[in-house]
């Protein structure tokens, strides 16, 4: 069997990255930018970073910003209506996950309309033509959407958040400058940044992992370990280091996939919104424990990544539990709930257990499980 890996064409990373976007854009002889970007993001003059750019290149664009924290299909279907009366020939994606995730789709319908119902791309859609040429900036350290071949759009009337996979939505450019994290208030950045760590976390222990993943998320654990403390606190080499190991972490997990961590999380964002971020870091260290019988040695590598000393002279056990505790204290240390009380309402746990089940990211878990072990798994945490 054959493993396949893929990747932008290019990427730019490092302050300043932003001012290339104009080059990109009259390289590819593209004419005019469809500008996906949230409110917030507007509001906040963050987006005004990059179409200050196009300004001064003098590149033609139109802004599109009906885009909500978890984007829905109706964010999809009217941006899809507002990129045909654009005129555009690209799409500039600025913001977290929201904004790429939607321009992706975006993307994804201009090219294959026959995919206009939103809810036909979910799972591996088997779309013909790549979408529409993506420019992707993060806003934030964390999802790696500008380097990965996912998307997730919530699908309002079911609460429910569907998975898309599709090789031919990966931007074609990833423009990853830390200049464009900096505004990011320390919760989102705290959130975020845990998002990064369960990717490299559970991308190095899904069952699609290989040595090439693995190198990627041993690095990117290794970084944002070292980092995300730092770039909380707003230091330039914290914001740094963590635009770079969220980005080497998507480079990993889209390409083997991730586990029931973002299963479980990914319907509580579809029903009580809850930030993605915040929602794996609460859930990782539980999920880590249920999983550490079926990762072998993985987790003293884990524990090592992140920085725990005298690992080779601990027992298995002792090293998975020094990996677990590691990834604990740093959740703790950036201000993330300990567990779901806060969130989870006690009736509704049946629905999250089914659907956490029925997400395209459980197959990938290393441990094989059930709708009752994923429902014990959230009461654990209330």
């Amino acid at each position: 069997m054959a493993n396949r890996f893929v990747l932008n064409e290019t990427s730019y990373h490092g302050a300043g990255a932003i001012k290339e976007i104009a080059t990109e854009v009259k390289g590819r002889g593209f004419k005019k930018a469809f500008v996906c970007s949230d409110p917030d993001l507007i509001k906040f003059n963050v987006t005004k970073k990059v179409t200050d750019v196009l300004d001064n290149a003098g590149i033609d664009y139109a802004i599109y910003s009906n885009i909500k924290a978890n984007p829905t299909i109706e964010n999809v279907q009217a941006g899809v209506e507002a990129f045909k009366a654009s005129g555009a020939d690209c799409i500039i994606a600025i913001g977290g996950g929201s904004s790429m995730d939607t321009a992706k789709a975006i993307g994804i319908i201009i090219k294959n309309p026959e995919f206009a119902d939103v809810r036909s791309l979910e799972g591996v859609a088997p779309t013909k033509n790549k979408c529409v040429p993506i420019i992707a900036v993060p806003t934030t350290a964390g999802t790696a959407a500008e380097v990965t071949i996912n998307y997730v759009i919530t699908d309002a009337e079911k609460n429910r958040k569907m998975v898309c996979v599709d090789v031919h939505d990966i931007p074609v450019v990833a423009v990853v400058d830390p200049d464009m994290m900096a505004s990011m208030p320390k919760g989102l950045t705290a959130a975020t940044g845990m998002d990064a760590l369960t990717h490299a976390i559970e991308g190095y222990i899904t069952a699609g992992a290989w040595e090439l993943s693995d190198m990627f998320h041993l690095k990117a654990i290794e970084i944002i370990s070292k980092s995300l403390r730092g770039a909380v606190e707003n230091t330039p080499e914290g914001r740094e280091e963590m635009a770079l190991g969220q980005y080497i972490a998507g480079m990993g997990f889209s390409n083997v996939g991730l586990g029931i961590v973002h299963s479980m999380a990914h319907p509580l964002g579809a029903l009580y919104d809850t930030p993605h971020g915040v929602a794996n870091a609460i859930i990782l260290p539980t999920v880590m424990e249920y999983n550490a019988p079926a990762t072998g040695e993985k987790y003293r590598d884990i524990a090592k990544a992140m920085g725990v000393k005298g690992v080779d002279d601990m027992t298995l056990d002792e090293a998975r539990k020094a990996a677990v505790d590691a990834v604990k204290k740093l959740s703790q240390d950036v201000g993330i709930p300990a567990d779901l009380k806060e969130i989870v309402k006690p009736e509704d746990v049946d629905f999250l257990a089914q659907s956490a089940y029925d997400d395209a990211c459980r197959p990938g878990n290393p441990r094989e499980t059930s709708v009752e072990e994923i429902k014990d798994l959230y009461l654990s945490l209330m």
